[in-house]
């Protein structure tokens, strides 16, 4: 399926030869950004904004593209990431379908896209690919990267391999490594896509998509990213109603909730590469800080050294819980750094930092102000 990439896309080509930490090589590969607001004379207003699994660039609507962003209540003139002050760059993460190089691109070499030939992908390797981004823009100093979820992930990597490349630290709703839930809740939706007959070891088109498997994939996803106080409050029990809730076959729906799922899980089949997933999923459950910088997590957090950071999540994410973020937050101050660790009692779960802004807000542009 072809790449989905947003109209107001830019792209940093990546240097041939682009080395991947697990092995092989890229060439002509690209970085795909979106940026917002203006550097300052002293180009010293930058943040490095690093998205989840699977966002785009498109972190908010902008003149080139005035759809709405990811992140539309965070971002944008006087909210709480205001480009009236700070110039944004917002990457796609390497490995993706939104316009950085991923499985669906085009191998020059074969002229056919990678599929399963793209090399195994790491955290180390979408971090070094938004290095690289930031500093062929001209910036050779970050005010602060801001990452959530897998994001949030890729925002530790970057600080440890690119030593001082950001005076500041936003770390939302992540963690050093996955748990054995989180890992469990992923492998499974990659087995949904494998165990789809049109996904044909990685070689499907538009016309034979493995539509069933992403759509599985996309329930359990959604079940993790939320909350189960969450799904009680919105839909208790109820049934549905009417024409809506009588049986087409058999088992079929019968609850509010499964409906839900259904319509929702719809809106993300054909709009997502299901190899794209497969990769970054699985970057995601072998991503360990400690690991990829010698020695234990939280020796490798206390040698990040960030001037100042935020760490932030929720009570009732599942899918990374807060001890995660409390762990990051111990883990840095304990090198030095000012740190805040700001605990959230927001019910929307892991997926709380998309929806309850308002909650997330204050806090990051209070941030901000004081670097």
């Amino acid at each position: 399926m072809p790449e989905l990439i947003p109209p107001a896309t830019r792209f940093v080509p990546l240097p041939d030869g682009f080395a991947m930490r697990r092995g092989g090589a890229l060439y002509g590969a690209r970085v795909a950004y979106e940026a917002f607001g203006r550097p300052n004379a002293a180009r010293d207003n930058v943040i490095l904004l690093m998205p989840g699994l699977s966002p785009s660039a498109h972190a908010a609507s902008n003149p080139d593209d005035p759809s709405p962003g990811w992140w539309e209540a965070m971002l944008g003139p006087g909210k709480p990431i205001d480009t009236d002050r700070w110039h944004v760059v917002c990457v796609n993460a390497l490995g993706s379908c939104r316009g950085s190089t991923g499985p669906p691109s085009v191998d020059p070499r074969s002229g056919e896209p990678y599929r399963l030939g793209f090399p195994e992908l790491s955290m180390e390797d979408i971090a070094d690919a938004a290095a690289f981004t930031v500093r062929a823009l001209g910036f050779e100093r970050l005010a602060c990267v801001v990452g959530a979820s897998m994001g949030g992930m890729g925002a530790l990597s970057l600080l440890a391999r690119h030593t001082g490349l950001a005076r500041g630290l936003v770390n939302i709703s992540s963690a050093v490594h996955s748990l054995p839930f989180s890992i469990g809740i992923r492998s499974l939706q990659r087995e949904a896509i494998r165990s789809d007959p049109h996904w044909n070891q990685g070689r499907y088109d538009e016309g034979e998509y493995p539509g069933r498997g992403m759509l599985t994939a996309r329930k359990l996803g959604m079940l993790s990213y939320r909350s189960p106080q969450e799904w009680d409050r919105r839909f208790g029990r109820s049934l549905l109603g009417g024409d809506q809730g009588a049986e087409k076959e058999p088992f079929g729906m019968e609850f509010a909730v499964e409906s839900y799922l259904e319509h929702h899980a719809r809106r993300f089949v054909n709009a997502f590469d299901p190899n794209s997933y497969l990769y970054l999923s699985r970057c995601m459950d072998r991503f360990d800080l400690g690991d990829s910088c010698g020695g234990s997590a939280d020796e490798a957090l206390a040698r990040l050294r960030p001037e100042k950071a935020l760490v932030m999540g929720v009570r009732t994410d599942i899918l990374f819980p807060l001890r995660q973020q409390r762990q990051i937050a111990e883990g840095l101050a304990s090198g030095g750094a000012g740190v805040r660790f700001l605990p959230l009692d927001s019910q929307e779960g892991h997926d709380s930092f998309l929806i309850d802004t308002a909650r997330f807000g204050l806090p990051v542009a209070k941030f901000l102000s004081n670097l």
